[in-house]
């Protein structure tokens, strides 16, 4: 488990009364701090059965990106159709 408390975002979230039983039945068979320990723990065990990884540290949601871009933020090869339109022209 990770022992960073640098936690930056807040995500709140609701669920029916069975889900928070699974939750906290969860929570006391884990000896879990509390019950967000426990959400962020399922959470990292969710995400890693379907074969997702947590990003390292420093890592930008732009190293993600499904277009190639170039080093000015450009994207390599599009063309500069508006979006929205059929390319054309009235």
């Amino acid at each position: 488990m990770n022992a960073d408390l640098t936690r930056g975002e807040r995500l709140q979230i609701m669920l029916s009364p069975e889900e928070l039983a699974a939750v906290d039945d969860f929570r006391f068979k884990q000896r879990m701090p509390s019950r967000a320990a426990a959400v962020r723990e399922l959470f990292r065990l969710g995400l890693a059965a379907v074969g997702i990884k947590p990003a390292e540290q420093g890592t930008k949601s732009s190293d993600y990106g499904v277009f190639a871009t170039g080093p000015d933020g450009s994207q390599k090869g599009s063309d500069s159709q508006p979006s929205g339109g059929n390319g054309k022209k009235r």
